[in-house]
């Protein structure tokens, strides 16, 4: 018992936002930097039309779990890691405090359709139906991993709630997080109009 709690006190605490593609992330990420906690970003994947605030990624993390050694650059940061991705991170040395996006299935499907349209990538190589199986298979594992791992605490931020009502959900965010945080530019980071693809 005494080393498990010496083992933890040790540990190095990761801020991750997570979620599938097209949930909110990067927006997640954005209220975060506002809020006071600064990103880990590369600034490779640079703003257009899909994200005109900006994508916030770290194209390391992609190379999980063959590559880890940018994680000690993270600590104090937030960092966007794919819902995928989380079950290739480490589960010694670190703890995860992963805010999760949940979204719409159907707003998820046709962000990423217009996407791909946008780039002039097919969009018929697999049905949606397919493509929805896919993406509840996806999730139903990663919530497993993350339930029977200890180093991950999550919290669920329902994209559709917060662009309804960011004032209920900032608190919420920063109490799960345990930080002080500029609640209100966090709040101010939620823009309605970028909200085009409802269900």
């Amino acid at each position: 018992m005494a080393f498990s709690f010496l083992s933890r006190l040790f540990e190095k605490e990761l801020v991750v936002v997570s979620g599938l593609p097209r949930s909110g992330t990067s927006m997640m990420m954005k209220m975060l930097e506002a809020g006071g906690i600064p990103p880990l970003q590369d600034n490779i994947r640079t703003a257009d039309e899909d994200n005109p605030k900006g994508y916030y990624e770290f194209e390391r993390v992609k190379k999980l779990p063959n590559d880890t050694a940018w994680m000690p650059e993270a600590v104090g940061k937030a960092v966007k890691i794919i819902a995928l991705l989380l079950t290739k991170l480490p589960l010694k040395g670190y703890r995860y405090k992963v805010l999760f996006m949940r979204r719409d299935i159907e707003e998820i499907m046709k962000s990423q359709k217009q996407m791909l349209i946008r780039r002039g990538e097919a969009v018929d190589k697999i049905s949606d139906e397919e493509m929805i199986t896919t993406y509840n298979r996806h999730l139903s594992e990663v919530l497993g991993f993350l339930e029977a791992n200890s180093c991950f605490s999550v919290f669920f931020v329902n994209y559709n709630d917060l662009m309804r009502d960011p004032a209920d959900w900032v608190p919420r965010i920063a109490a799960f997080l345990g930080k002080e945080m500029d609640l209100e530019a966090m709040r101010a980071v939620v823009d309605p109009n970028l909200y085009r693809n409802r269900g």
